[in-house]
This record gives structure tokens, C-alpha cells and sequence, in this order.
């Protein structure tokens, strides 16, 4: 980031400075002391189960320069030589600093939201632009109230594009979110059920995705997946509105999708009348239309549709996201980041149109889906069979209901199911053979990711 002083941090921050001289400055931000770098404000953040304030020495150790508290009976304890500014709230002031940091930049912000496939859209997006302009995004999973700051802090001052993901899980927050990023060009790629549990029903979620507007004007630009059925009913708009997708009357059409898994995925994207063939080194029919998102985003921001496809030629998504990897005759489709309806179901696609002897799906349970969790997971089950998955195995306590709606149609030797990860992995030698594809998906809380370092194993 760009040298802020800690007059600018006090002022930023509404403050007071306790230690240190007002002309220091800091170069980022950290709210994890082992992971602090020199020129780093340490935010001394209190969570549920520790109290940062606790590692201010740590922190300076790895060469902090100065510390954001909240504790007063600390500010007798900041190292010799190390500044501190007390603060009310400390999660607060550094969104107040994100919030003033951004302001001061020569900066286009690409804001990400949606149901299934922030992440994988926001790493496109970045490939689309990094060709012609300095671009920086998310890093990791950063997309909160605190992740999103401490990414808008990580960004360097000649940074020229800044794409942050805005996740949520109750209504408001993307647009406390958006309060800060101040997006001039929003995305959102569909209205699913991830959530559901907390809003209540896709309508909420709708809503509550369509906070990445709330501080749009005439100069703002949104852009949808216009297959969405909510998304594709948007109309009438105070910022512009750019549809994307193979539903009629997208502006970025996409069509001719051709799906080789570990292969990648072709389309042909037309805008303005003109056709251009698009190849994504990454699988999935649905990142067709995420790549044209991305692509639509990369117009907004001065890309032609020729760099945009060049870019995505080194594409890479962030890890566990569909990643193909292979040993010992085994192919594995690791997509165990996290998991809803949709993305099972796009992920199935993608398992059955790898190629292989056999294809198995190893799914867990999805988190978060409410009083409609039985429904949603016999659909899975359901989808799994209808689209001929050799074997399926099940994992997890609502998982049992993937093994329902799979055994609608498919025999009781192909289905297996476990309460737990641990009993699967007993059994998995005798299960997984040389030649098969092997998807493996479920929440993340589910740590799936297990299971596909054992097959590699």
C-alpha cells in the first residue's frame, strides 16, 4: 500500500496517537501477528476465543511499526520505538482506514457477489485485466467485514484495478461492504441457496446481493448472469445494467460451450455483433458464462475482448476449486472449497464429461441450507444418478439424503454411504481403483480436502 502516516491513521480512524511520532508511517496491515511484515499496522483485533492486543510485542518483533488499540490499559505496554493509536473499536477503525485509503487512490474497484463462483469469477476477472493494467484482488477468502479491508490495504498506490469479493450471510452486509469498497462496477453471478438457513428464502438473497448497488449512481455499471431467472428479470435500473449469458437479450452472448474437463472449456462470446471463440484452460460449463462476466467486467474497464481472451490463458484458480491433478492411474476433481445445490451439481457435470473408466463422486454434506436441506441433498442425490455417476459415495449426517435420492434409480452397489470421513477412509483402498475420476465436494466445514490428499497419498 501506499505510506500512510499515523496523523493520516488518526485522523482516518477518529483516534488518538498514544505513542510514536505522528510523521511514521506504515505500508499495510495485519491482525495476525505471525504473519506480520515490516512497515505493518497491527491491528489488535478481540476475537472469541484470543485478544490480539495480547501480540502486540510479537507482532513488533516481526517488525510492526505500529499498533491499532482498543485497550486502554495496554497503551503502557507498546514496545519502545513502536507507534499506537487507541481507538473505540478496532475492527471499526480499520474499515474506517480501508474506507480512507481507498478514497485516495487512482483505483477502478470490480466488486464480486453471488451465490456460487465469487472466487473462481474474481480470479478471472484478474486474469482478463492483469495484461493491461496493474490488478490486485481478494486475497484467499478475505471477503468480510475484516478480510475486505485488509485487502483494499494490501493493494499497492499504483494499483489500477481492484476486484473484492463481498460475501455475506445476513441482509446489510455486502452493503456495509459496498460502504467501503465504493465498487464502480459490480458482478453477480447468480441467486442460489447457499445461506438460505439465515435469509430465508432466494428472494431475500436477492435482496440482500443486490446491496452491491447501494451506493450506485448513473456512472456504475452491474452485471448479472442474465440465465439467473432473478438476475434476468432486472430492468429499469438508475446505473447501467449489463446482462450476460445464452438467455436472449444478453449484451455478452455466450453460446457453443464445449466442455472437455481436464481439457478446459471452449464458447464462442459475441458483443456487438462480433463472434470470438474463448478458451478456458480450466473445466466446468458453468465458468463459461463466469468467464464471460469477467470478460464484460474487463470492457467495462478499458480490455478488448482479444486481450480479455488472451489473459485467460494463464488463468488460475484459487486452490481447491476445481483443480485436476493426477497419480497412480487416478484422476481427482478437487473442488472440496465449499459446496451448494448449484456448484454439486456443476460439478457432477464436470466429472462426467472427464474422461475415464469410471467416474465416482465422493460428496459431503453442504452447510447452511436450512429447513430445505433434505430437499436440496435428495436433488443432489437425484442429479447424480439421472446423470449416470458410476459409484456415488455420501458422507455426513444430511449426505444420507444424497444416498436417498441417488438409489431412486440406481442400484444399492454403485451407493455407499458414511456418517463420517473417518469410516470412508477405512474403506478407501478398497473402493478407488487405477483408471477411475474421482470428484470429491462437500462444505468446507466438511474438510474434504482430507479425502483427496489420501487418494494423492
Amino acid at each position: 500500500m501506499n505510506k500512510l502516516n499515523l496523523r493520516q491513521i488518526t485522523e482516518a480512524s477518529g483516534g488518538s496517537l498514544v505513542q510514536g511520532d505522528e510523521t511514521q508511517y506504515i505500508t499495510g496491515a495485519s491482525i495476525d501477528s505471525r504473519t506480520a511484515v515490516a512497515g505493518n499496522l497491527f491491528a489488535a483485533i478481540r476475537g472469541e476465543n484470543t485478544d490480539g492486543h495480547r501480540f502486540i510485542a510479537a507482532a513488533f518483533e516481526n517488525g510492526c511499526s505500529a499498533a491499532l488499540i482498543d485497550d486502554r490499559s495496554y497503551t503502557d505496554k507498546i514496545p519502545a520505538g513502536m507507534g499506537a493509536v487507541l481507538v473505540d473499536d478496532t475492527v471499526k477503525a480499520l474499515q474506517d482506514i480501508a474506507s480512507y485509503y481507498r478514497a485516495s487512490m487512482d483505483i477502478k474497484v470490480i466488486g464480486v457477489t453471488g451465490s456460487v463462483g465469487k472466487t473462481g469469477t474474481s480470479d478471472m476477472v484478474k486474469a482478463v485485466c492483469s495484461g493491461k493494467f496493474k490488478t490486485a484482488k481478494t486475497k484467499g477468502n478475505f471477503n468480510n467485514h475484516i478480510g475486505l479491508p485488509l485487502s483494499i490495504l494490501d493493494f499497492d498506490p499504483d494499483t489500477k484495478i481492484g476486484i473484492l469479493e463481498m460475501g455475506m450471510d445476513r441482509p446489510g452486509e455486502i452493503e456495509f461492504l459496498a460502504g467501503i469498497a465504493k465498487p464502480d462496477i459490480g458482478i453477480i453471478t447468480n441467486i442460489g441457496t447457499a445461506h438460505i438457513e439465515y435469509l430465508g428464502s432466494r428472494e431475500n438473497i436477492f435482496k440482500a446481493k443486490m446491496e452491491i448497488t447501494a451506493y450506485f449512481g448513473k456512472d456504475n455499471v452491474l452485471i448479472v448472469n442474465g440465465d439467473d431467472d432473478f438476475l434476468g428479470a432486472l430492468c429499469d435500473t438508475e446505473y447501467r445494467l449489463v446482462k450476460v449469458g445464452a438467455a436472449g437479450g444478453s449484451q455478452v452472448y455466450v453460446y457453443n460451450i464445449s466442455d472437455s474437463a481436464e481439457n478446459g472449456v471452449e464458447f464462442t462470446l459475441e458483443y456487438k455483433e462480433k463472434a470470438t471463440r474463448i478458451n478456458l484452460p480450466v473445466p466446468g460449463r458453468h465458468n463459461a458464462v463466469n468467464a464471460a462476466l469477467a470478460i464484460a467486467a474487463g470492457l467495462e474497464a478499458g480490455v478488448s475482448v482479444e486481450e480479455a481472451a488472451k489473459g485467460l490463458q494463464s488463468l488460475e484458480f484459487t486452490d481447491k476449486r476445481l483443480s485436476v491433478k493426477g497419480k497412480n492411474g487416478i484422476k481427482v476433481i478437487d473442488d472440496t472449497y465449499n459446496a451448494s445445490p448449484a456448484s454439486m451439481k456443476a460439478a457432477i457435470d464436470v466429472l462426467m464429461s472427464a474422461k475415464g473408466l469410471r467416474k465416482v463422486a465422493i460428496l459431503g454434506d453442504m452447510f447452511e441450507q436450512g429447513k430445505e436441506s433434505p430437499r436440496y441433498h435428495t436433488e443432489v442425490g437425484e442429479y447424480a444418478s439421472d446423470k449416470s455417476v458410476d459409484m456415488l459415495i455420501a458422507i455426513g449426517e444430511d449426505a444420507e439424503y444424497i444416498k436417498d435420492g441417488a438409489l431412486k434409480s440406481m442400484s444399492a452397489e454403485n451407493v455407499k454411504y458414511y456418517k463420517t470421513k473417518n469410516e470412508f477412509l477405512k474403506e478407501i483402498k478398497n473402493i478407488i481403483k487405477s483408471g477411475d475420476v474421482v470428484l470429491v465436494k462437500g462444505s468446507r466445514g466438511m474438510a474434504m480436502d482430507l479425502i483427496v490428499k489420501r487418494i494423492m497419498e
